[in-house]
């Protein structure tokens, strides 16, 4: 601030002044304000922790994979299939024309038997996604106790709304700002 104005304001009245004068630089204010009144771990992104999502998750609530331009979650998941030992119970299914009722057999019967189903660009396969909702929608307790239904989908307007506020989301982006 010019002159006298940055010793005579607080780090709070300088910020409405830039709002006034400079509103796009207002996030980056509050963030040097939150930083000096609370503390640098409230600016900081948590790290991405896939068993905190899975023990979130259940038998009835998918996990999604919510995909930003050049991550691929598949690596960390199949990471997370070795340290859980469901490797050899796994079914991974890409989806698009045609992958429809492949899926939905590989859904029936990881629900069945216990696996884990992955169904890979939901976004793709736009034709399928309310046969997806009714299956996520149906989804009970009868199911195997080991069994999770896992997704991944660019952000789309016809993906199920209702499957999505049902589920477990993740993004491997970590969201810039505030915690």
């Amino acid at each position: 601030m010019p002159g006298k104005w940055d010793k005579d304001l607080n780090t709070f009245q300088k910020m409405i002044l830039l709002k006034a004068v400079r509103a796009d630089k207002i996030s980056l204010a509050i963030q040097n304000f939150i930083v000096e009144h609370l503390g640098k771990q409230f600016i900081e992104p948590p790290t991405f922790n896939l068993a905190k999502s899975f023990k979130d998750s259940s038998i009835t609530i998918p996990l999604i994979f919510v995909l930003s331009s050049g991550s691929d979650p598949v690596a960390d998941f199949k990471t997370f299939a070795e340290e859980q030992n469901m490797t050899k119970k796994m079914k991974l299914i890409s989806l698009g024309r045609g992958q429809g009722p492949k899926a939905e057999a590989l859904i029936t019967q990881g629900a069945q038997s216990g696996g884990w189903v992955l169904l890979m660009n939901c976004h793709l396969c736009t034709s399928w996604m309310p046969k997806l909702e009714y299956i996520v929608e149906n989804l009970d307790e009868t199911n195997h106790r080991d069994f999770r239904l896992w997704l991944t989908s660019m952000p789309s307007p016809t993906f199920p709304v209702s499957t999505l506020q049902n589920s477990v989301k993740m993004t491997l982006e970590p969201p810039s700002g505030l915690k």
